[in-house]
């Protein structure tokens, strides 16, 4: 099995929670340990039951902060490799929705790399939400909310 040891993806689809590539990053030089955060939409917020959540995002920029983020990872923590898959779309409450994965020489690296990248994702990748909550949707404000929301 051949992985690039870098890669980003924004999908619109359902998204496994396992990282198929971790299997071909233990055969690369210098891992000793891999990291992966999968984090799912919660089934409920400070408001109630959470339906669904809809996801936005700005085409091509979106990629490139993704990116960003994991060559900043790699230079402050030497990671060897990593992938970050962001899902869009209508996205229902329980399934994935993102999927952030390392690998470097040693665990600390790794975990502390992982944590990284999924904090500044969350700060500052260009990506809006929309939450459902009974039928309902409104806006989340989130960490980036600096950002211009979509249109309605």
């Amino acid at each position: 099995m051949t992985q690039e040891p870098w890669r980003v993806e924004i999908a619109d689809k359902t998204l496994s929670p396992y990282c198929p590539a971790v299997e071909a990053w233990q055969a690369l030089a210098g891992v000793g340990a891999t990291v992966t955060f999968t984090g799912q939409v919660r089934r409920a917020s400070a408001l109630g039951d959470v339906d669904a959540i809809d996801l936005e995002h700005y085409p091509g920029m979106s990629e490139r902060v993704l990116r960003q983020l994991l060559r900043d990872a790699e230079s402050r923590w030497h990671i060897v490799a990593g992938e970050i898959v962001h899902r869009i779309g209508y996205v229902p409450a329980g399934e994935t929705i993102v999927r952030v994965s390392v690998a470097s020489a040693h665990r600390r690296e790794a975990f502390d790399a992982a944590a990284y990248v999924m904090d500044a994702l969350k700060t500052s990748a260009p990506f809006w939400k929309r939450e459902w909550l009974n039928g309902q949707a409104h806006w989340v404000d989130a960490p980036n909310a600096h950002l211009p929301k979509p249109r309605a």
